[in-house]
């Protein structure tokens, strides 16, 4: 099967399949997976058509946009849209959700700290752009043929259940403008945010209460704040999230630090989660961000290495 490819059959099939072939294979992976599954196309590479041969190879039928061409996707020109728009129809892929930046940024009313590093993901907007980025946030949705998009909470503050009834309100101002729009927003949580963990996620969703405010799980994130992904944060978020995030993480007790691995070498109970999503009819989409980094750095190498332990633990849940 795909997942067991020798690296030359790969780069062979890389340059060789034909669009018909592509079609041919996604339908089968469609059939042998237990899950709607697909991957951040910027962690395999910035080549948008390049990242979508990688996931076309490997019989997967979804794909999520957040970084192309060294651009974030909220700053693509009309014309470079269009090419992501083509190229992905090429590849008969769908867009499980669209990466947006949108409220990763600082809280107007309680700001983070300056000095602490944050990854941006090439957007550099404040508050004062939310109006503007959701509304084309959605004009980007609908051309690439998804309803979903992905916010957050604002950057993390010290004491977050300050910042929460602040979050809480524009995050519902939002769900109501996107409920407009026949849009999906879903928050994730991410550990550089007020709402990093599963608790805070099933919280905020459950108080927001608006079909268009949505989570977005990802168990890495959770343990990154010491939270224990499955089944603690897990039993926060359940029934609560349309799409989810597959990494894994490892974190030094005596230090902190966190080292991210390949799907299934870290801390995030990966067989229990996924049966725990059989169990539950998980109806959702999944994309792998890889974050792991082999030595020599190479990412189509890591994002393949990590896909395929993600893909030998469904097969064992499946």
């Amino acid at each position: 099967m795909a997942a067991e490819w020798t690296r030359r059959k790969f780069c062979l099939a890389l340059g060789a399949c034909s669009a018909s072939a592509t079609l041919g294979e996604a339908e089968r992976g469609k059939d042998s997976l237990p899950f709607k599954l697909g991957v951040i196309t910027d962690e395999i590479t910035q080549d948008l058509g390049q990242a979508l041969d990688f996931i076309a190879t490997y019989s997967l039928a979804y794909c999520e946009l957040r970084e192309i061409w060294g651009k974030n996707i909220m700053n693509l020109s009309p014309s470079e849209l269009d090419r992501a728009q083509q190229l992905v129809e090429k590849h008969r892929l769908q867009v499980s959700e669209i990466a947006s930046p949108l409220f990763k940024y600082n809280l107007p009313e309680m700001p983070a700290q300056p000095s602490e590093k944050r990854d941006t993901f090439r957007a550099s907007f404040t508050d004062q752009d939310t109006e503007d980025l959701l509304k084309r946030s959605f004009q980007i949705a609908r051309l690439l043929g998804t309803q979903k998009v992905r916010v957050f909470s604002y950057w993390r503050v010290d004491d977050p259940e300050k910042a929460y009834p602040h979050v809480r309100e524009r995050l519902a101002k939002a769900a109501a403008v996107a409920a407009q729009n026949h849009m999906t927003l879903l928050l994730e949580n991410e550990a550089a945010c007020n709402i990093g963990t599963g608790k805070e996620l099933g919280r905020i969703i459950r108080d927001v209460n608006s079909p268009a405010l949505r989570a977005m799980w990802d168990p890495a994130n959770s343990a990154v704040l010491n939270e224990v992904p499955y089944p603690d944060g897990y039993s926060c978020v359940r029934a609560l999230f349309l799409h989810m995030h597959v990494k894994d993480v490892k974190k030094d007790p005596a230090t902190g630090n966190t080292r991210w691995l390949p799907v299934g070498s870290g801390s995030v109970d990966f067989h229990g989660q996924f049966q725990a999503l059989l169990r539950d009819g998980y109806r959702g989409t999944i994309s792998l961000e890889t974050h792991y980094r082999r030595p020599d750095g190479n990412a189509v190498e890591s994002t393949r290495e990590s896909l395929e332990s993600l893909l030998k633990i469904l097969k064992s849940v499946a």
